[in-house]
C-alpha cells in the first residue's frame, strides 16, 4: 500500500508568496503615509503655544502710546498703527508696536526662544473697533500668522479693547 505524501507544491507556494507580497506592501504604504505626517500634531501643538506666547506678551501692553499707566483716564485719540520711530523689539510699550514684525526664528522681547527651529511668526495690528460693535479708534485686532517646518501656516487673532 502506497502512503500519499502531505506537501505544497510549487503552485501553491507561489501563490501564497504573491498573496503575502501585496498584503506587506500594503502595510508598509500605510505606515509611510502615518510616518509622514506624525509630525504635524506636534507642529499644530508647538504652533498654538507659540501664539499663545506672543498674545500674552502683545496684550499684555497698554492699548496705545499714549494711554495713561493703569489705562484711566480711556484713551481718546485716533488709532495709530506701528512702532513710534525707531524703537526697539525690547521697548515696546504698546499694542500697536508690533505691527509688521516678523521673526524667523521666534523670539521675545529678550531673546531667542528655543524648541521651534523653523517656525515664523508675523503679526499684524489694525484699527477694529467696528469688528466688535465699538468705533474704530476702540479696539485693535491682533492677527498672527504662524508657519511651521513644512509650510503649515496657522492664523491666529484677539482684540485688544481700549480700556
Amino acid at each position: 500500500m502506497r502512503v500519499a505524501q502531505g506537501g505544497a507544491t510549487l503552485v501553491e507556494l507561489v501563490i501564497t508568496i504573491v498573496i503575502i507580497s501585496v498584503a506587506i506592501a500594503g502595510v508598509v504604504g500605510a505606515f509611510s503615509l502615518i510616518a509622514g505626517r506624525s509630525a504635524d500634531p506636534l507642529n499644530q501643538t508647538r504652533a498654538v503655544q507659540l501664539a499663545q506666547l506672543y498674545m500674552d506678551e502683545i496684550i499684555s501692553r497698554k492699548y496705545d502710546d499714549a494711554t495713561p499707566p493703569g489705562g484711566v483716564p480711556k484713551y481718546s485719540g485716533s488709532c495709530n498703527i506701528g512702532p513710534e520711530g525707531s524703537e526697539a523689539r525690547s521697548n515696546f510699550n504698546d499694542v500697536d508696536d508690533y505691527h509688521g514684525t516678523s521673526d524667523s526664528p521666534p523670539r521675545d522681547a529678550e531673546a531667542i526662544l528655543t524648541g521651534y527651529p523653523g517656525f515664523t511668526v508675523d503679526v499684524a495690528v489694525s484699527c477694529a473697533g467696528g469688528d466688535v460693535g465699538l468705533s474704530s479708534s476702540e479696539a485693535k485686532r491682533i492677527d498672527l500668522i504662524v508657519t511651521a517646518p513644512g509650510s503649515q501656516v496657522f492664523a491666529f487673532s484677539a482684540y485688544r479693547a481700549n480700556f
